[in-house]
């Protein structure tokens, strides 16, 4: 599953150099995510309320081009592989066709007492 994420650039998401500050790139993915899993019909607060919240277990991220203020951008997120309790995924920020950021992110699923839990399935289910 690929999933796209537009994104403006905001005068408050650069830095003094006038580009995106490295760390609004986790901000534009981590929305993309959520909306990702709004658009195939996964409501996060039901989801915490039968126990079951995702957290970031692991993040390997690559800046390779700057984004500056008013650039639209584009936030790819494609599911790399879902296992019982984790979800890998590739997402990338785009501004046309070039490539500016890249990360690989290990989502896992904990259950109220901070211990692993089992993704749902209907959840692995619509994200193959």
């Amino acid at each position: 599953m690929t999933h796209h994420f537009p994104v403006r650039v905001y005068y408050e998401d650069t830095d003094f150099g006038g580009v995106v500050y490295y760390a609004n790139y986790l901000k534009f993915i981590e929305r993309a995510r959520t909306e990702m899993l709004r658009e195939v019909g996964i409501d996060q607060v039901a989801l915490k309320s039968e126990g079951v919240v995702f957290v970031v277990r692991r993040l390997e991220a690559d800046y390779t081009g700057a984004a500056k203020f008013d650039d639209m951008l584009d936030v790819v997120t494609t599911v790399d592989d879902i296992g019982g309790a984790r979800i890998i995924l590739r997402q990338e920020v785009r501004r046309d066709d070039a490539v500016l950021f890249t990360a690989i992110v290990t989502l896992a699923a904990m259950n109220d007492t901070g211990r692993p839990a089992r993704l749902p399935a209907i959840l692995r289910e619509r994200l193959r």
